[in-house]
């Protein structure tokens, strides 16, 4: 879910030409979460293989991706959650559970035969399995396209490889990642995409939006830290925020006290010292590795059929839309380097 900034948050939104060549660190489990939630038969149920294995996400990685790259030539590394923080463990029970519940729901009403309720119910039952991760990561090192694994939070590392300069920006639903200290965060990385909301049953259209931490801090008058102290007010994946404060009202308390210790006692008792001190140097100080890789590796092109088609059950067709548009972002790739190198030479 990630932390509610919206009503302060500073965006642009932006065309995917104006992405044009830019190079993005994707938070892939949420990447993989949207496909989850939308590509569905008009029951709510997923797409699957034969053997019962969930497609839905395989399906949008690969013509979302290499759309992506082909077209727009935007460089993308997916990074996948690795362990969660001990911390994490109530919102991760919490969505368990909801989960739970939106299935339950979904089920009643297939019985009734209201698909339209039954759409929205299974969009918020949508699990990311082991094995289903394990089925993306096969797909992009078939089609050459690099991934990170992360030690912990995927939005972390984007932040860290943002941070680093190894890309343009981090990419994320979630604003997340600017706690982190990614420099630029891109939300909505779609290609004519909608959002479905559940609780209202309609979907609305998506465009891509760009937050730079910069200039949100700069408007706000605080720092990095001060935006952690105001996020922890309202509360976190790792902490829960104080009942009443929402981001306007705890943007005016840390611009006045700074930090929360600083707090009216009234308002500063209502939170649990040891959950936001632990929350607080976990965004500080977020387990991150340095060793990763951003290189495109080879289109393995008779796996790829293998996989998708024989084992996965997509059509020859399809998946022949995904190795062409592969093969010509290596063709060109390939010229450029040549072109590069007779120009440097």
């Amino acid at each position: 879910m990630g932390v509610y900034l919206t009503p302060i948050i500073l965006k642009k939104t932006l065309n995917l030409e104006d992405l044009r060549g830019k190079s993005l660190a994707v938070d892939a489990n949420n990447y993989l979460y949207q496909f989850l939630a939308l590509i569905r038969m008009p029951d709510g149920t997923p797409l699957h293989d034969s053997e019962g294995n969930i497609t839905s996400h395989l399906a949008g990685l690969m013509f979302r991706s290499t759309r992506l790259i082909r077209e727009y030539d935007i460089s993308l590394t997916f990074v996948f959650d690795g362990e969660p923080p001990s911390l994490k463990m109530r919102e991760i029970a919490k969505r368990r559970e909801l989960r739970e519940v939106a299935s339950q729901q979904w089920q009643k009403a297939l019985q009734k035969g209201d698909y339209a309720t039954a759409f929205s119910k299974a969009v918020t039952s949508s699990r990311l399995t082991r094995p289903m991760i394990g089925d993306a990561k096969r797909l992009l090192h078939l089609m050459g396209i690099p991934f990170v694994q992360a030690p912990s939070e995927a939005e972390a590392q984007c932040a860290h490889i943002a941070l680093k300069g190894d890309v343009w920006a981090a990419s994320s639903k979630d604003y997340d990642s600017l706690l982190f200290g990614a420099p630029r965060l891109l939300r909505y990385l779609t290609i004519s995409g909608r959002e479905f909301l559940p609780s209202k049953g309609i979907s609305r259209p998506l465009k891509p939006e760009l937050i730079d931490l910069n200039e949100c801090l700069k408007h706000w008058r605080i720092s990095r830290e001060e935006l952690i102290e105001l996020s922890l007010l309202v509360g976190t994946d790792f902490n829960e925020g104080l009942k009443g404060i929402g981001p306007k009202k705890a943007l005016g308390l840390i611009q006045e006290y700074h930090r929360i210790e600083n707090l009216p006692e009234e308002i500063r008792s209502k939170i649990s010292k040891q959950n936001y001190e632990e929350a607080r140097h976990f965004f500080l100080q977020p387990k991150v590795i340095n060793d990763y890789t951003l290189e495109y590796g080879a289109l393995l092109e008779d796996q790829l059929y293998n996989f998708l088609c024989e084992e996965r059950g997509f059509s020859r067709e399809r998946v022949t839309t995904v190795v062409q548009r592969m093969r010509e972002f290596y063709a060109v790739k390939s010229q450029a380097k040549l072109k590069e190198w007779f120009t440097h030479d």
